[in-house]
């Protein structure tokens, strides 16, 4: 016997309920479908994802205990959870895989959630990072991060050096709304005062009426949470221009701002901003070295991978140890509750699945941007361990 087979999940709604039905038979294939963003504006996602995947496979073989493992990509495109829920019900009813993974954007994640616990198909999260969003759903396992658990080390680490006055700006939507609520609560239960706070619009390129809101209160940290692409090159652009490190003012933030993909197009505006993030290029382990080289072997020399291309390196390897726990004869619920409690080296460090919210626990790093041999490089220099 296999690891499932579902004869069953029908992809037909009668009274609003999607209908499962299935035996376990045997198979020699097992199907990963992924969602990701692999044309448009937020292809950078799906490539990210696609190289994290087969450095994994180059790494540790196509086959798991004589089964072999195939990814099928479906785009996307975007936040377009509707197209989401779509592709999930065609990749389980056409496709018959046995796990989705990708889901670049959480109401995208959001809209499948349902579809996977109806047809009980494990999904793996490679990068929505919303709070709490494994709850939306029994089967679904995260091996990204969430904005809950990131953010309050930058708070605290912020509070250490006595920078004891904070203005927030983030992006306007779940993500943003979530490391503002971190933010805050970690800060000020340490001791810290908010003195001031704006959202911005997702895309927005123009920082200057902002910060000079930012100025003007005169706090000693901006805490920041935008998105990458052109937005944080414009958001440290226009913190030079308007000249808030001339007064005093550091800029701290999620890993989101120093994008590696951006770098080269923040250059020395960015150079001193220190982040939090569970990853960096510059992370100090042989297995990350050897991952780069791998990443750099698929995409070219000059390639930087992210936090999004180690998720899918690490949904990977979730899978795959899964797939060896739970033996040749598991079905969908056998798979999950093998994920639960499994642990592992990442590029990025040691993580683990909680057995309880099905997330992942990591540890998360300080780093200041820097050049390195000539090269902008986010450098780790603190580490606040997973639970402390």
């Amino acid at each position: 016997m296999g690891l499932w087979k579902k004869a069953g999940f029908l992809g037909v709604v009668v009274s609003g309920a999607l209908l499962v039905a299935g035996q376990a038979t045997a198979q020699d294939v097992i199907k990963v479908g992924m969602i990701a963003e692999m044309t448009g504006p937020f292809a950078e996602f799906g490539r990210q994802m696609k190289a994290g995947i087969e450095a994994y496979q180059n790494q540790h073989g196509a086959t798991v205990d004589g089964r072999r493992i195939e990814v099928i990509y479906k785009d996307v495109g975007g936040p377009q959870p509707e197209v989401a829920k779509r592709l999930a019900q065609e990749l389980i009813v056409q496709d018959k895989v046995d796990i989705l993974a990708g889901f670049g954007f959480t109401p995208n994640a959001l809209a499948v959630a349902p579809v996977a616990t109806q047809a009980k198909v494990p999904m793996v999260v490679m990068n929505a990072a919303s709070a709490n969003l494994t709850s939306r759903s029994p089967y679904m396992v995260r091996t990204s991060f969430g904005y809950d658990t990131m953010v309050p080390p930058i708070a605290q680490w912020a509070l250490e050096q006595g920078q004891k006055k904070a203005y927030m700006i983030v992006a306007d939507y779940a993500p943003g709304h979530d490391a503002e609520k971190a933010f805050k609560q970690a800060y000020e239960q340490g001791g810290g005062e908010i003195i001031g706070s704006v959202r911005v619009p997702l895309m927005t390129v123009d920082f200057a009426p902002y910060l000079q809101r930012v100025k003007d209160s005169k706090p000693d940290v901006l805490f920041a949470f935008v998105n990458a692409g052109n937005v944080a090159p414009a958001l440290f652009k226009d913190f030079k221009t308007k000249g808030l490190a001339d007064d005093g003012i550091k800029l701290i933030g999620t890993g989101d701002i120093v994008y590696e993909s951006i770098l080269d197009v923040i250059g020395d505006n960015g150079l001193g901003a220190t982040t939090v993030y569970p990853y960096s290029m510059q992370h100090p382990s042989e297995l990350n070295r050897t991952y780069i080289q791998q990443f750099q072997a698929a995409l070219g020399a000059k390639e930087r991978p992210t936090i999004m291309s180690v998720s899918a390196y690490d949904g990977m390897a979730l899978i795959y140890g899964g797939l060896k726990k739970a033996g040749a004869n598991a079905d969908g619920q056998a798979l999950l509750e093998a994920f639960k409690g499994l642990s592992f080296e990442s590029p990025r460090g040691p993580i683990a699945i909680d057995p309880e919210t099905r997330d992942v626990v990591q540890n998360q790093y300080i780093r200041r941007l820097e050049r390195v041999d000539g090269a902008l490089m986010n450098v780790e220099f603190k580490t606040y361990e997973a639970g402390r």
